[in-house]
């Protein structure tokens, strides 16, 4: 059969390429061998949010009597019931991509898709069939998985991975959680919430440590605070899984130490599903072990195509997205504009949200501009106040020569949901004063950002 477009994998970015490409006119075959919706819509983004969620209820349940509400018991958690909340909502967002493809007359080729010379692609099936199909557009989207340290092996059961940690049927009595990035703080963050001794080991001298600073060393009062053994500059050497705990060796600027704890969960990063998709016979070029494109996601190879955690920039379901439909628009003849990924937005869903757009003050220093800083503590916040939710604060960075809207970055309730005006804001090339003369409503948690940008310019009202 022939196709205008072949897209391999159906996560974020290759769903919404496919969909995006059927809008323009196009024939489109999507070859996926698990379920639709890839990593994010089955084993990341969504469920995980499901999981944290709980975790949040969780938390308001013990914190009843500080709204006024008595309880006749005290809450207990469920891991099983919270995880099977958590399948069953992933469940239903991947029946909602069937439909999506449906509506789009998108076709779903079943099986594990492989990159032909000659714009093929070869689909084997569960029950070893192979099928070659032909189309004039060839699009990767295989994603990533877990990645593996030589230090750290992952067997499913005392040492896992994310997948893992989303399905325990027994909540552990301890876990150490390796990696503080967004994987890691999150489920570091839920665990603890649900009564599990964490211990969160993190290389970097920051958890959180593409953040900026101040929110990482928030973020870590807040963790250790809620009784979360936070462990910086910190590698772990080996894992003995022999007993029944593990013994998990940690090197730390004082020294040695030796942690035990039921579960060990690896969140060191991604690694690029590259292998076995047809790379090396196609002659597809690698960069550091990702496939090298360019501004429109053209590989060297003519008519194939790479987008989201295969190729170089951030590992993001958003951004996944935003190139597949940038690429599926360049091929149609349109004429998009390419991404500006020093305008993509980051967010942690751990409790206080984490969320961030643009340089941070560190990096804003390097690049050799003049500030002008304005930090809002939500302390300060009548909204924040109201909602029992005080811990946190935007900080917004401008460039001072002429008022440029550098970065935002905010640690709070509901951060992860306001951090969108801060990328239009920069996408309209926003000033500090026009920031300040946006009225915002009152009583919001987003008043802290027009509070913030007054701050800068020692206007602010509240504080």
């Amino acid at each position: 059969m022939k196709y205008d477009l072949i897209v391999l994998g159906s996560g974020p970015g290759g769903y919404v390429a496919a969909i995006r490409a059927s809008q323009l006119g196009m024939k489109v075959g999507v070859v996926e061998k698990a379920e639709l919706g890839g990593v994010c819509l089955n084993w990341g983004c969504i469920p995980t949010k499901a999981l944290l969620k709980s975790a949040q209820v969780f938390e308001y349940l013990h914190h009843a009597e500080d709204y006024g509400i008595e309880l006749e018991s005290k809450p207990g958690a469920n891991l099983p019931n919270m995880v099977k909340r958590s399948r069953d909502v992933a469940a239903g967002m991947s029946k909602g991509i069937q439909f999506l493809f449906k509506k789009n007359k998108i076709d779903h080729i079943e099986g594990h898709g492989m990159v032909v010379p000659g714009k093929k692609v070869s689909v084997k099936s569960d029950d070893g069939k192979t099928t070659q199909y032909e189309a004039d557009h060839i699009l990767i989207a295989t994603g990533a998985r877990s990645r593996q340290l030589d230090s750290l092996p992952q067997d499913g059961k005392k040492v896992i991975g994310y997948r893992e940690a989303m399905v325990l049927d027994k909540q552990p009595e301890s876990m150490v959680v390796v990696g503080s990035g967004a994987i890691g703080t999150e489920f570091a963050y839920f665990y603890n919430a649900i009564g599990t001794r964490v211990t969160l080991v993190e290389y970097m001298p920051n958890i959180v440590p593409l953040e900026d600073e101040e929110v990482s060393k928030q973020l870590e009062r807040t963790f250790k605070k809620a009784k979360i053994k936070v462990m910086t500059n910190s590698s772990v050497e080996s894992v003995d899984t022999g007993g029944k705990k593990c013994k998990v060796k940690v090197n730390t600027k004082k020294g040695e130490e030796t942690i035990e704890a039921d579960v060990v969960l690896s969140a060191v990063g991604i690694s690029p599903n590259v292998e076995g998709i047809g790379i090396e016979e196609t002659g597809i070029a690698l960069e550091n072990g990702k496939i090298k494109v360019d501004e429109f996601y053209r590989t060297n190879v003519e008519g194939v195509y790479a987008i989201g955690d295969v190729i170089p920039g951030p590992a993001l379901a958003h951004v996944a997205s935003a190139e597949g439909i940038i690429c599926v628009e360049k091929i149609a003849g349109k004429n998009p504009e390419p991404m500006d990924y020093n305008n993509i937005p980051g967010c942690t869903y751990c409790s206080p949200e984490v969320a961030s757009v643009g340089f941070t003050e560190k990096a804003a220093k390097e690049a050799g501009y003049d500030l002008k800083i304005g930090k809002f503590p939500f302390s300060a916040s009548g909204k924040a106040s109201a909602a029992g939710a005080k811990d946190g604060f935007v900080k917004v960075i401008f460039d001072a020569k002429y008022g440029e809207l550098l970065g935002v970055h905010m640690i709070g309730a509901n951060v992860t949901e306001m951090i969108a005006e801060a990328v239009v804001a920069r996408k309209l090339e926003t000033t500090g004063h026009e920031m300040i003369k946006a009225v915002h409503p009152h009583p919001t948690m987003s008043e802290a950002i027009m509070e913030a940008a007054a701050a800068a310019y020692d206007e602010v009202i509240h504080m």
